[in-house]
């Protein structure tokens, strides 16, 4: 088991983390919290090389997908950079991605409730947004679980205001900083309880929070 108990705050700058092997040739991840080795819950960041595919295979307690770069595959469609997946339990699916691409993912961590497929294009969503203030994108909520994309233009300061349930934060871009911690671009943050004072962000940013799951038991 890796980072699995909800209740300890963990904080991971990924970029420091080195690559490693998935059982798919050509694809490549980074565990941020896993379950079992192959199985169960598990949260990732993962690089397709060009061409690499994965051969179909089950979700049958979900998969949460957030595109970070280039374009992810399979045979419902081609997700560019910014594209927010939920595939629910019981889904299965042959991914690919012909030009490379890495990809955020969370398995298994679904309510079995929860049915609703999602598919949101966060970049032309924003793109739609006025750029001069903060902006909260909901992209799912099912009960007390909420996902988001939250764009904090230069200048700004993000408040984050205690959820039941706890928070999981991912930096898309930019840069959040407290008054001891630099948060760079693919940090990982997911704590039961916020404790943390933001302070103004030097350059426009963009992060994932999901609230309200963290409650949920293994």
């Amino acid at each position: 088991m890796l980072n699995m108990n909800l209740q300890e705050s963990i904080i991971i700058q990924t970029s420091k983390q080195t690559w490693q092997p998935s059982p798919a040739s050509q694809v490549l991840r980074k565990p941020l919290a896993r379950e079992e080795k192959e199985s169960g819950h598990a949260t990732s960041i993962v690089q397709y090389a060009v061409g690499a595919k994965f051969p179909e295979h089950p979700h049958p307690a979900g998969e949460e997908i957030l595109v970070l770069s280039g374009t992810f595959s399979d045979e419902t469609g081609d997700f560019h950079q910014g594209s927010y997946i939920r595939n629910p339990p019981g889904t299965r699916h042959s991914p690919f991605s012909k030009e490379g691409c890495i990809i955020f993912v969370k398995l298994c961590q679904f309510d079995p409730a929860d049915t609703k497929t999602v598919r949101v294009d966060t970049l032309e969503v924003l793109a739609n947004e006025p750029d001069d203030q903060i902006k909260e994108i909901p992209l799912h909520q099912f009960q007390d679980e909420k996902t988001s994309i939250v764009r904090i233009p230069a200048g700004q300061t993000l408040t984050l205001n205690e959820r039941p349930g706890g928070l999981e934060l991912l930096v898309i871009s930019g840069r959040l900083d407290t008054a001891s911690e630099e948060w760079s671009e693919g940090t990982w943050i997911r704590t039961p309880e916020w404790q943390f004072e933001l302070t103004a962000v030097a350059e426009e940013t963009c992060i994932l929070v999901k609230s309200g799951h963290l409650h949920q038991s293994l």
